[in-house]
């Protein structure tokens, strides 16, 4: 027999979601897994084929819009960790979806696996299309990926940097740039390091990291920024 929901608890969703349906079957529809339909029709999987698709689209408008300067390859790297299933789980946690998630006797409510977590957000921004058109779903998509785009942007500019220091000072230098350790706080397991980069008995402003890796990164884009004339990203504490 499956599972129902009520009236209540389907209001507690649209408000929890920040959308209200003219038609709330399709929400129903959107929360309802296959182990909670009386048939696989009935469940959430044609909504998550559609949503899919409608997330894709939100996502690539917005890539190819910020980011002029990719490649098709580059834009899809970056979409695929923009809207990958861990992170549609995620997005699915962040408004507690599985609260209202219609399962099975089955299914473990208390511990709903990551993959039902992400099907149910592609099911819930294709009935949004479906109940409210392209620009409903739009608006509730951005909600989401904008900043997770900023994120992986973030983390994309930082992991090139220190490549950008490295061509920047040999070409105007003609020398490397070191990264000297300065501090590190913390015990083995969970140390702290400050980090500076360094160019010809110059040291640029230090920050600190919870890793040298991230240090690094972090030092080298001060000295981009001071080199650069611009603000420093990471100003020392």
């Amino acid at each position: 027999m499956a599972a129902t929901t009520d009236h209540s608890s389907l209001d507690d969703c649209q408000e929890t979601i920040d959308y209200w349906f003219q038609n709330p079957d399709l929400l129903k529809s959107a929360l309802t897994h296959t182990s909670g339909a009386n048939t696989r029709q009935n469940s959430n999987e044609r909504l998550e084929f559609l949503g899919d698709s409608v997330l894709g689209l939100v996502t690539c408008e917005q890539l190819f819009a910020r980011f002029p300067d990719y490649q098709e390859g580059d834009l899809t790297k970056v979409k695929s960790v923009v809207v990958s299933r861990k992170t549609c789980a995620q997005f699915s946690r962040d408004q507690h979806l599985g609260d209202f998630l219609i399962l099975g006797k089955g299914v473990d409510t208390a511990d709903v696996p990551p993959n039902i977590l992400a099907d149910v957000f592609e099911a819930l921004v294709a009935a949004i299309f479906l109940d409210g058109g392209w620009d409903a779903a739009r608006e509730y998509v951005l909600r989401f990926i904008e900043p997770e785009i900023e994120r992986v942007a973030s983390q994309a500019i930082a992991s090139s940097a220190k490549s950008q220091l490295q061509t920047v000072v040999q070409k105007e230098l003609g020398s490397a740039p070191r990264y000297v350790v300065l501090d590190e706080q913390g015990p083995e397991h969970d140390k702290c390091f400050k980090v500076a980069a360094a160019v010809d008995g110059h040291v640029f402003p230090p920050v600190w990291g919870r890793n040298k890796k991230e240090a690094e990164l972090m030092a080298a884009m001060n000295a981009l920024a001071e080199i650069h004339s611009q603000p420093i990203p990471y100003p020392p504490s």
